[in-house]
């Protein structure tokens, strides 16, 4: 009965010794069938990672099926506009002045009064230009007399041909003085070199005026001009005779054209002088009114998207996302135009595109989706 101990002590021999001496290849066929605790902890780890971050981060080779609120979306022309912010001036304004000395005699005209063209505005008293005027015309009559005698003495061989040259001489300086006279008495009468409204009395009664003084101020208002300054990145798109609209602060909307754009900029500002002219038969529009303009450029093709559809990318551009040809996410830079009610002008689509509004937060490029379209009403 000796035997059992025996076989016992032999296997346990054995057991002894694969433990102590092949315990490397017990691990290795060990392993082959069964994963160890850390690889298996490890990978469920980042099964439990990826399930917990948002769909647009997770790991791009588990791709599930994700589905989003989209609408079919077409092009359309956009009709492009500078906008610009300057004020109306008037477009004629004159300091009427003097051009000779003395004392009105005429009533005068008070400001906001409409004057014609070639109207009295200021008349001056004669004085003794009169008497001045009556010498220069005997003067005149003197030196034709004697430039007459002149030559019928130098016919008849009398006289030097030195006497008639000296009898014209005499003759062109009294018409000269004629004529001189006669100026100073025109230019007592001041009148209105325009059509237009009066921004200031005129000089009052007995005033005396000096060569130089102001009599009036006149100002045309019909047709106005609106003044602005158009920057750098604006002034290509803008060219003369095009048609452009503006809008007074009181809400009142005028239209007109581009009839100067300057060709030499501000050396402050860098900027380029506009001026549309508008018309104003009523008189209306008043200088010095601040104007908001919008002159009309080339149209560009463009979308009309809401405003929640514009997302960010990771490098942070503008753009919307939308649903390509294939089911998949693609993002794409936008440029904005005009911000409306109804949304946002966009430019940097293509011509169609299903633009995702509900979800796009959650999805990013390459990622499947079943997309489900809106009613565009």
């Amino acid at each position: 009965m000796r035997i059992v101990p025996l076989l016992i002590a032999i296997i346990v021999s054995f057991a002894l010794y694969f433990f102590v001496f092949q315990r490397d290849t017990l691990g290795e066929m060990s392993g082959s069938t069964q994963p160890s605790v850390e690889t298996t902890d490890a990978t469920q780890e980042q099964a439990d990672v990826n399930a917990m971050a948002p769909p647009a981060n997770r790991d791009v080779t588990d791709k599930p099926v994700v589905k989003v609120v989209a609408e079919h979306s077409v092009a359309e022309v956009l009709d492009s506009a500078v906008i610009l912010r300057g004020e109306t001036q008037a477009a004629r304004s004159v300091n009427v002045s003097a051009e000779t000395s003395g004392r009105v005699v005429s009533a005068p005209l008070r400001k906001g009064s409409y004057v014609e063209e070639g109207q009295v505005m200021c008349q001056l008293d004669v004085g003794v230009r009169a008497s001045s005027l009556a010498q220069a015309k005997a003067a005149v009559a003197e030196a034709e007399v004697g430039l007459s005698n002149a030559q019928k003495l130098a016919k008849g061989g009398y006289a030097a041909e030195t006497n008639i040259l000296t009898a014209e001489a005499g003759l062109e300086r009294a018409r000269a003085a004629l004529a001189q006279t006669e100026q100073d008495i025109a230019n007592l009468t001041i009148e209105a070199p325009f059509a237009g409204l009066l921004e200031s009395d005129t000089a009052e009664l007995g005033t005396l005026m000096q060569a130089g003084s102001i009599c009036a101020n006149v100002i045309q208002l019909d047709p106005m001009k609106l003044v602005a300054f158009a920057p750098e990145a604006e002034v290509d798109r803008i060219e003369v005779g095009t048609l452009a609209s503006a809008r007074l602060l009181t809400g009142t909307q005028i239209t007109g054209r581009v009839t100067f754009l300057s060709r030499s900029a501000d050396p402050t500002t860098r900027t380029f002088r506009v001026e549309i002219e508008v018309p104003n038969s009523d008189f209306a529009i008043r200088d010095g009114q601040t104007v908001e303009m919008a002159i009309r450029s080339e149209g560009k093709s463009a979308h009309l998207v809401k405003q929640s559809s514009l997302t960010l990318n990771d490098e942070g551009l503008l753009g919307v996302r939308i649903v390509d040809d294939a089911q998949m996410v693609a993002f794409v830079p936008i440029q904005v135009l005009r911000d409306t009610r109804e949304g946002v002008w966009v430019a940097g689509l293509p011509e169609r595109a299903d633009i995702i509004t509900v979800g796009q937060e959650y999805v990013r490029a390459g990622v499947p989706v079943e997309p489900h379209f809106e009613e565009i009403n």
